[in-house]
């Protein structure tokens, strides 16, 4: 396990309350998600990011509006982080045509162009080579514009992998690539699929400047993530950010999880982001327990909402099938 960074960065109680509302609201949307799942609701595949959130959170805290970012199909905690609406997320996880896909792509692909959140993508490591592209013509119209690419450390294994990072460096493209590293993948242990188990090693083979933080630590996430976003702004040229994280669920819902064991998983729960940033702000009187308990209500009354509004939600009509899947000339 990763060990505790120093707390570097200061905050004011205003940003400090939002982002535990934040962790606070993915991680409760997560619990609500699987409750959903067992009772039908959901169907299809489903990946939750309990444990994760402070990597999401601490990640999009640094980008401005205009920035774009890109995700795979554990993406529900970069979309809220994102300001995505709950309500919009879990339609879309309903199947219905109220959600921010029009429920035509489930939890695995979630997008809002208008907050240029471009998807959770399906296919591992699809999404790093458009990453670059987008990136690319970023430059080529000469904005102020970082693209930020959020994939797996069983990504990183892949071709498509080496193939983004070689591009990005040769085009000095301004691409914030961050593995969010939870030792896993799917289900193999990071040492049998990796024969250097830093994956930040793996940026100096490009020369691309790279730092590895703990991903269990919220405010180590923001320090690393402001200094890299700086790096780029000023540079144009790609940074390679490795948050060691872990997931506390399964890899999916159809996961029965025996590839590790029990008590590993209630060893890393002592690193719960969550309460241990809780903690933080208590100790810095950036917030009351009357505050936190506010700040739960509201969490429990917004996926409460997301709920009721999924389930309000209509199903697209059966004479639309074809719909975006045929051209109508």
């Amino acid at each position: 396990m990763s060990s505790s960074s120093k707390k570097s960065k200061t905050l004011d109680p205003e940003k400090g309350q939002h982002l535990f509302y934040q962790m606070l609201l993915i991680r409760r949307f997560e619990d609500k998600s699987a409750e959903q799942y067992t009772k039908g609701k959901i169907r299809g595949f489903l990946h939750l990011y309990v444990g994760e959130e402070a990597v999401a959170v601490g990640v999009i805290q640094a980008l401005t509006e205009e920035d774009n970012i890109l995700s795979t199909y554990r993406e529900h905690g970069h979309a809220l982080a994102r300001g995505m609406e709950p309500g919009g997320i879990m339609a879309e996880m309903y199947g219905k045509q109220e959600g921010c896909s029009r429920g035509r792509g489930g939890s695995m692909h979630l997008f809002d162009a208008s907050r240029r959140f471009f998807g959770g993508n399906a296919i591992v490591c699809s999404h790093l080579p458009m990453a670059v592209g987008m990136a690319l013509a970023s430059k080529k119209q000469k904005k102020n514009q970082i693209t930020c690419c959020f994939f797996g450390e069983g990504a990183a294994a892949e071709g498509e992998f080496h193939e983004a990072m070689n591009l990005a460096a040769l085009w000095e493209v301004p691409v914030l690539f961050v593995c969010e590293n939870n030792q896993y993948a799917m289900g193999t242990a990071i040492q049998y699929s990796h024969a250097v188990l830093e994956i930040e090693k793996k940026g100096a083979a490009y020369g691309i400047e790279s730092t590895a933080v703990n991903g269990m630590d919220l405010m180590a996430v923001m320090d690393a993530t402001d200094k890299a976003v700086d790096k780029i702004r000023k540079t144009g040229k790609p940074y390679f950010l490795v948050c060691n994280t872990y997931r506390f669920r399964s890899h999916s819902m159809f996961d029965a999880e025996l590839y590790r064991d029990k008590k590993e998983v209630e060893e890393w729960k002592k690193a719960d982001p969550i309460p241990a940033f809780q903690d933080y702000l208590l100790k810095q009187k950036l917030i009351t327990k009357t505050e936190l308990e506010k700040i739960s209500a509201r969490v429990d009354k917004e996926v409460q909402e997301a709920i009721d509004f999924a389930e309000a939600g209509t199903w697209e009509p059966l004479e639309d099938l074809t719909k975006f899947v045929y051209s109508e000339k």
